[in-house]
C-alpha cells in the first residue's frame, strides 16, 4: 500500500458475518433442546424460548443504532490508495476472531435445555437474526444514500464496526467491492 493507504472492510459485511454462526447453531440447540424435558417442562421452555427470541432480535438490531447513523451521516469519501477488503477476507477474520465464543456458545445453549428447553438455542438464533437484521438496515442505507460504507481495520476493536476507536466511516460508490449493499455476496 502507498503512503496514507489504509485497508478498509465493509461495515455491513462485519455486521452480518454474525448473522449465520449464530443463527444456525441456534437452531440447532433449539431442537435439541425441544427434545429434553428440562425443569420447567418443554411448553414454557419453548415459548420462553420465542419470547428470548424476539428480545433478542430487537435489542441486537437496535443496539448503537445512533452511533452507524452517526458515523454514515459523518462518513467521507474512500480515497484512490485506499485497499477495499474482500468480502471472504473480511468475513474469515470476524469467525476466526470469535471462534472459541462461537464454539462455546452452543454446547452452553444446549446445556441450558436441562433448565429451560429450548430457549438458550433460541437466544442464540435471535442474536443472529439481529444481527442480519442490522445489517439489512444498514444496506437499507448505502441504498438511500447510493454509497456503500467502509470502514479502517484498524480502528474495528473486536469486530465493533461502530466501537469507540471508529472515528468515522469512508464511503464509495455502489459498485465497489465484491459485496451488494447489506453485505450479501454480490449477484453477479
Amino acid at each position: 500500500m502507498g503512503r496514507g493507504a489504509q485497508s478498509l472492510a465493509r461495515v455491513a459485511v462485519i455486521v452480518r458475518a454474525g448473522a449465520a454462526p449464530l443463527w444456525w447453531p441456534g437452531l440447532l440447540a433449539a431442537a435439541i433442546g425441544a427434545l429434553v424435558p428440562g425443569l420447567t417442562g418443554r411448553r414454557i421452555g419453548l415459548l420462553s424460548g420465542a419470547a428470548l427470541f424476539l428480545i433478542t432480535a430487537a435489542v441486537v438490531a437496535l443496539a448503537r443504532g445512533r452511533r452507524y447513523a452517526e458515523l454514515a451521516g459523518g462518513a467521507t469519501r474512500a480515497g484512490r490508495s485506499d485497499f477495499l477488503q474482500d468480502r471472504a477476507v473480511t468475513v474469515r477474520d470476524w469467525r476466526r476472531g470469535r471462534r472459541w465464543w462461537l464454539l462455546g456458545a452452543f454446547p452452553a445453549a444446549v446445556a441450558s435445555a436441562f433448565v429451560l428447553p429450548g430457549a438458550g438455542g433460541m437466544a442464540l438464533a435471535g442474536a443472529g437474526a439481529g444481527l442480519w437484521l442490522k445489517a439489512a438496515r444498514i444496506g437499507r442505507r448505502e441504498q438511500r444514500d447510493d454509497a456503500l460504507y467502509w470502514v479502517r481495520t484498524d480502528w474495528v476493536e473486536r469486530g465493533r464496526p461502530a466501537g469507540k476507536r471508529v472515528k468515522g466511516y469512508r464511503t464509495t460508490g455502489p459498485m465497489a467491492g465484491d459485496a451488494a449493499p447489506g453485505g450479501a455476496r454480490r449477484r453477479r
